[in-house]
């Protein structure tokens, strides 16, 4: 049985990729088979023939991609289906609802679930990256939330670090607790080099937003050391879970 976490931001830009992807380096690197899953990217560019043996047989020389989705695509294994790390993917890099309603294609939650459950049957971890802020719209209607919604995954925060993020990490916390998921940490990505007062903006999140703070990105240009920054994150959210579904299967299988 497997486990998962939904990488909610409390914005676009802050983030989000970079902790999917040390998280599931982290997981990797101590012989736990994970997966990413981003279930709506915007924005694609042709792949090119020196990137294709980095991803396996997900796409073909010539085929559009997202930068997101590539590089979780890479990290994912040669079993997971493009389509199910990836289920909706759109060319003009805007909102996903005027993307969609570009495209002429209805954004399901449930299409996005089934995609998820089969990745499941395949990997021991799932990261799922959201894309935008909690509520980006993904159509007339619906949001990101939405989709955490039928997930049913514990959500962890990332809190883009700059002047503003006070207001958007408790409206964002506010709004997933609205939605009845469980608000397991926030990890802080810091944007730029020179943030005034981030020392400050962390004491003040740790005491605002009431859970864990799991790990800090520091500001860097390369993201080499990213998986030791969030070691203990991945520890955190994913030994016990795995721990008890391990020793649910063993009870099962007596």
């Amino acid at each position: 049985m497997s486990h998962g976490i939904f990488i909610a931001g409390t914005d676009t830009n802050v983030g989000k990729t970079r902790v999917t992807l040390a998280l599931l380096r982290a997981l990797q690197i101590r012989g736990i088979k994970a997966t990413g899953m981003k279930p709506v990217a915007t924005g694609t560019r042709p792949i090119t023939a020196p990137e294709l043996p980095i991803f396996a047989g997900f796409c073909r020389i010539g085929d559009l991609i997202n930068d997101d989705v590539a590089s979780i695509a890479a990290l994912s294994p040669p079993d997971c289906e493009r389509l199910d790390v990836n289920p909706y993917c759109f060319d003009w890099g805007v909102s996903p609802h005027i993307a969609a309603a570009q495209a002429g294609v209805r954004i399901a939650p449930e299409r996005v679930a089934a995609a998820y459950e089969r990745l499941a049957g395949r990997c021991d971890a799932l990261v799922v990256e959201g894309t935008g802020g909690w509520f980006a719209p993904i159509g007339e209607c619906g949001t990101m939330a939405d989709i955490a919604q039928r997930l049913a995954l514990p959500v962890v925060l990332t809190v883009g670090l700059r002047l503003g993020c006070l207001n958007h990490a408790l409206l964002s916390a506010q709004a997933i607790g609205v939605s009845n998921l469980q608000l397991a940490g926030w990890i802080g990505s810091v944007l730029a080099p020179d943030m005034p007062a981030l020392e400050e903006n962390l004491a003040a999140l740790d005491a605002l937003l009431g859970v864990p703070r799991l790990a800090l990105l520091p500001y860097s240009v390369s993201t080499d050391n990213d998986a030791s920054h969030l070691r203990s994150a991945a520890a955190k959210l994913f030994d016990a879970p795995l721990a008890r579904a391990q020793a649910a299967s063993t009870h099962l299988s007596v």
